[in-house]
């Protein structure tokens, strides 16, 4: 270690208060983390790339500064899947200080990163108070029974109004209006579960009916005055 002229003749001065570092809170205990290995909890973060045309959720669950578990959720962008691809291969088995100074392929996946390892050394993590943290797995909680994630797409102009398109329970197909043309409910198809039906062996039709549902009034009997299909604006039969 090289010291300065200055720094070399001056004269010691005793460090009367030195109490380290505060305790963080991690997985219900409290921790003065010093080294990675120190480092516990799971948790969620959002990033975006420098164009903002894109958004990454990540969710990851670290034991012993060791990232055990990542789950990539991307949006707005067709080359971050792919990205979100090798980040899922990249990250289980790094360092959190391994993961933040590693290529993430995406500056979006790469700036929630950077907003985890914040949470994480500042002792913000969702599991702060779990005791013993959440198990491997917990990461895939957020995803639901059919694995996919929770997606909501809308789009509207002032000249014709909203569009509903994708909702959580699933592909939005048809949007209910009343007499004045504002949207009481919605038909919907659960693409997760019609495919699952499908590859159980159910035939195709039938599994998009089993797979579909409704939220609101669609029913003439509720003031439901028509359906329309929110790509095509084409009316439907009720």
């Amino acid at each position: 270690m090289i010291y300065s002229h200055e720094v070399e003749n001056m004269c010691p001065v005793a460090q009367g208060v030195n109490h380290g570092c505060a305790p963080i809170p991690e997985e219900a205990k409290w921790v003065k983390a010093k080294d990675v290995k120190d480092i516990s909890g799971l948790t969620h973060g959002i990033g975006w790339c420098a164009p903002q045309q894109g958004a990454c959720k990540l969710t990851l669950n670290v034991k012993e500064g060791i990232i055990q578990e990542a789950l990539v959720e991307t949006i707005g962008c067709s080359g971050m899947t792919h990205s979100a691809a090798m980040a899922s291969e990249i990250l289980p088995g790094r360092t959190v200080m391994e993961a933040l100074n590693t290529d993430l392929v995406c500056d979006a996946i790469n700036t929630a990163m950077r907003e985890l390892f914040l949470q994480i050394v500042y002792g913000r993590t969702q599991s702060a108070f779990s005791e013993d943290g959440l198990p491997i797995g917990a990461g895939l909680e957020d995803l639901g029974k059919g694995l996919r994630s929770q997606v909501g797409t809308m789009y509207g102009t002032l000249a014709k109004g909203p569009r509903y398109l994708e909702m959580a329970e699933g592909y939005v197909n048809a949007i209910a209006l009343d007499a004045e043309n504002m949207i009481i409910g919605y038909k919907f198809v659960n693409l997760g579960r019609m495919t699952d039906f499908i590859k159980k062996g159910m035939e195709p039709n039938e599994a998009y009916k089993e797979a579909c549902g409704q939220y609101g009034r669609v029913t003439p009997e509720d003031g439901m005055v028509k359906l329309i299909d929110p790509r095509t604006d084409k009316e439907i039969e009720a």
